[in-house]
């Protein structure tokens, strides 16, 4: 049973508008196809984070509720659909984020540039964040997100090292760190951002280990929350952490050096992303 912290009521009448409003625009949201829990209170402040290079993963996370099938073929015009939306929105810090394309000698890269500069381009005052997948860990792919100067560019480890094969197929760990380190070692100014998800089955040492490891690669940025099963064919919740666990893991990570940490049950890796620049 969940506890009672666990209770936050989604707003169906501002979650139709704003999916109404995004459906005109022709842009999707990974807000929806990830079943955010904070869909409601985000959709009713106009906040979204926006999902490009299609609705199609070509990875099998089993906490993911992404669809897996073959992707289709990518849309060149989706980066200015999505500059459109955020002009329109009135959004003034905006994250974008994809779907990993395996199938893409890039991985997606040049779309994720793209779609940075035209929002540059158009709206020079908005701040830009990117959650990027891994590229299959090119530096050239790296290079071509960075060379587009978006002021965050953010990579969720999601858990435990001892957990990726059961959490997060196809990924690896110490991959996914040295992304982090590459992306400091392009750009040292650049600010980076990671992730994390409890209740999967971790330890609390496992936990703290990783945020030294992001430290260890002068990773700014760190959101950590609870995991919640999008449905009962996903990974099972094993725990649901306490608050008084979520304050530790803030205080460790301000301790650690962090410039600015989220640590609550409903934190997730886009969610108030303005503040991480505040």
């Amino acid at each position: 049973m969940k506890p009672v912290w666990l209770n936050k009521k989604i707003s169906l009448k501002g979650c139709a508008e704003m999916k109404q409003a995004l459906r005109n625009l022709g842009v999707e949201t990974v807000c929806e196809q990830a079943r955010c829990p904070n869909i409601g209170e985000c959709f009713s402040r106009k906040v979204a984070t926006f999902l490009i290079l299609g609705k199609n993963c070509t990875r099998s996370c089993s906490f993911c509720n992404i669809q897996k099938a073959r992707p289709l073929p990518v849309d060149r015009d989706e980066p200015v659909r999505v500059a459109q939306a955020v002009g329109q929105l009135g959004l003034k810090h905006v994250v974008i984020t994809s779907v990993t394309r395996d199938d893409l000698s890039d991985g997606g890269a040049e779309i994720f540039a793209q779609t940075i500069k035209l929002i540059k381009k158009k709206l020079p005052q908005v701040k830009i964040e990117t959650l990027i997948p891994d590229f299959g860990l090119s530096l050239d792919a790296l290079k071509i997100v960075v060379a587009a100067k978006p002021d965050i560019i953010a990579h969720n480890l999601e858990t435990v090292p001892s957990l990726y094969k059961q959490v997060r197929q196809g990924a690896d760990y110490q991959g996914s760190v040295n992304l982090l380190r590459m992306l400091k070692e392009i750009s040292p100014q650049l600010k980076t951002k990671s992730g994390l998800m409890l209740g999967l089955g971790e330890k609390t040492e496992e936990v703290l280990a990783v945020m030294h490891d992001l430290r260890s690669v002068e990773c700014d940025l760190l959101s950590i929350g609870q995991y919640l099963a999008p449905s009962k064919q996903h990974y099972s919740v094993k725990e649901y952490i306490s608050l008084e666990q979520f304050d530790c893991y803030k205080e460790k990570g301000r301790e650690l050096g962090f410039l600015h940490i989220q640590s609550a049950p409903y934190v997730r890796s886009s969610y108030l992303a303005a503040e991480y620049l505040s």
